[in-house]
């Protein structure tokens, strides 16, 4: 289930990407800024009726209700994200690993790898392995990397079945406390600490990305810990500094206070005082 693909990215991983946003998340971030890409759809019908472009049917596939979304029709009002009581997107498409391996054969002279994200893209971790493996096993596609954007809760036995098709992995570690990754997240950190340091042990962590919100975020109160461990995943790993901002959020991250880039280059140099030298900056603030 694929919320959006795109032929190309820049900064989805090292060069240039196709990425896959797939569908349905485990945790529910307040800071989400997708947040139509939490839940999955029910086929209610809400959406249904209140689509102004008529591009919603609600069809019965195989004796299963199920939302059709007509990409030509839609107009991408976004009503139907608004209405929807799930926080899902009736905006979504099924692909099979078939027809994501022919879409990257006809990119594959323009591309590096293809990275898969989320939502949490490990929630359909047998497609995501089915999908790699093809890619490795086939003459035209072997030279692309294979890259997983994850908020890091799949499970040791979930990472032992990926790593060996997996190139690389771009982390999320959105708190250091576990009272403060539970407050935003709804779920703790034990498994994001176990996947990261799996990952690197393999040498398959690419990035640990720390999403900086003043005043809510806990690493410049945690500086000293977070430091020390991030020196202990090795030089090569990454470490990306993002930004809050309010695009896309709802509810109470609205009152949130949006980070600058005082704020990012403070907490920058915080980090490199301790030692901690391969950061990435935002190349912009919104």
């Amino acid at each position: 289930m694929v919320s959006q693909l795109l032929p190309f990215s820049c900064v989805d991983g090292p060069g240039s990407r196709l990425v896959l946003f797939l569908q349905g998340c485990n945790y529910q971030c307040k800071n989400c800024h997708n947040p139509h890409t939490i839940g999955l759809c029910d086929a209610c019908g809400d959406c249904v009726a209140t689509c102004p472009d008529n591009a919603l049917t609600l069809i019965n596939l195989n004796n299963k209700p199920r939302i059709r979304w007509d990409s030509e029709r839609c107009s991408q009002c976004d009503t139907c994200l608004a209405v929807c009581p799930k926080q899902a997107s009736p905006k979504v498409t099924h692909y099979t690993v078939e027809e994501i391996l022919g879409i990257l054969h006809r990119q594959r002279h323009f591309i590096n790898g293809i990275t898969v994200s989320g939502g949490e893209a490990s929630l359909q971790l047998p497609f995501i392995i089915e999908l790699f493996q093809g890619i490795k096993a086939s003459e035209s596609l072997s030279h692309l990397s294979c890259m997983l954007d994850t908020n890091g809760s799949l499970s040791l036995t979930g990472w032992h079945k990926l790593l060996p098709f997996l190139d690389g992995a771009m982390v999320d570690l959105k708190a250091w406390q576990q009272d403060t990754h539970r407050y935003i997240t709804g779920r703790d950190n034990h498994a994001v600490f176990k996947s990261i340091q799996l990952l690197a042990q393999q040498q398959k962590l690419y990035e640990v990305r720390l999403l900086h919100i003043p005043s809510i975020t806990d690493y410049e109160q945690e500086i000293e810990a977070l430091a020390t461990y991030l020196l202990q995943l090795g030089a090569d790993t990454r470490v990306k500094l993002n930004a809050f901002h309010h695009h896309g959020v709802v509810d109470g991250a609205l009152t949130w206070p949006s980070c600058t880039q005082t704020d990012i280059e403070r907490l920058a140099a915080k980090l490199a005082k301790r030692g901690v030298m391969n950061l990435i900056l935002p190349s912009c603030y919104i």
